[in-house]
């Protein structure tokens, strides 16, 4: 039995991203490792004759008769799955050579811990964004919304098995932020500190070609979170508070370069506005 079983489904892949992709899955310094592959029944055929093309004995290749969709296919995958720690991986990001070692030495150093993400660079730019590191600040983070990179995660198998979390089809393609959501009473959650994962950001992304249906899942998600973890909810309502220092009749005044999810805002009873705080005064 493997340690780690690699997750990634497939579907429509461009052949050169999907060759990066798996590249940095078989560079791994970490070897003990089943790479499961699962083609979503994807109509181009460019995807396996790719994946076909490989020879390493660690790969497990697999076709849907139908396209199940991403839960779907997420779900399959996690029913193949035989090792201990379960590697999200998607179809065109890279994960860098040391990210399985690295996840797996602290997995096996912190059984409490079910999930385990790490920083992210993008792809284009180069750029990486701080994210919190210990749990009760990951889970503030995620009561507003989701900026745990999923593709980056590392989790404990035993931990979904248990408490029967699965991926939900009724939110995606914000399943991923279902998944988190579900975890939060029941699991205690990382991030290393280190870029240990590369994102492809581009207009083809699900976040951005599918945004409007991600920020209606979230309003779904958002209301079993309230209600499964109050204390959490109310946490990070007074950490947004505090924040951006202060609210009048339900107002927040931003800058223009501050940018925000018009959505998280409204969960919380605040009413983004654009301006300076002396504008204040003309806006009551």
């Amino acid at each position: 039995m493997p340690r780690v079983s690699v997750l990634m489904p497939v579907y429509n892949t461009k052949p050169d991203q999907l060759r990066e992709a798996m590249d940095s899955i078989l560079s791994q310094t970490f070897t003990d490792f089943e790479f499961l592959i699962l083609n979503d029944c994807s109509p181009n055929a460019d995807v396996e004759e790719v994946v076909k093309s490989y020879t390493d004995p660690r790969i497990v290749y697999a076709r849907n008769e139908r396209n199940l969709g991403i839960s779907g296919a997420r779900n399959r995958l996690l029913d193949m799955a035989q090792g201990e720690y379960l590697a999200v991986m998607d179809h065109d990001d890279i994960s860098l050579p040391e990210r399985f070692v690295k996840q797996v030495t602290f997995l096996d150093a912190h059984p409490e811990v079910g999930i385990v993400g790490t920083l992210t660079k993008g792809m284009s730019k180069g750029t990486v964004k701080p994210r919190p590191t210990t749990d009760v600040e990951i889970k503030k983070m995620l009561m507003a919304h989701c900026n745990l990179s999923h593709p980056s995660c590392m989790l404990r198998a035993s931990v979904l098995k248990e408490h029967g979390i699965r991926y939900e089809e009724m939110f995606s393609p914000a399943e991923d932020y279902s998944l988190f959501a579900r975890l939060i009473p029941v699991t205690q959650f990382a991030i290393l500190p280190e870029a240990l994962f590369i994102y492809r950001d581009w207009e083809g992304n699900t976040s951005h070609k599918q945004a409007k249906k991600m920020e209606a899942a979230a309003y779904g998600i958002h209301a079993f979170m309230r209600r499964d973890n109050p204390e959490l909810w109310a946490m990070a309502q007074a950490h947004i508070m505090r924040k951006w220092r202060y609210r009048l009749f339900g107002l927040v005044v931003l800058s223009k370069e501050q940018t925000f999810r018009e959505s998280k805002w409204k969960l919380f009873g605040v009413l983004p506005v654009w301006g300076k705080k002396e504008a204040l005064t003309k806006i009551l």
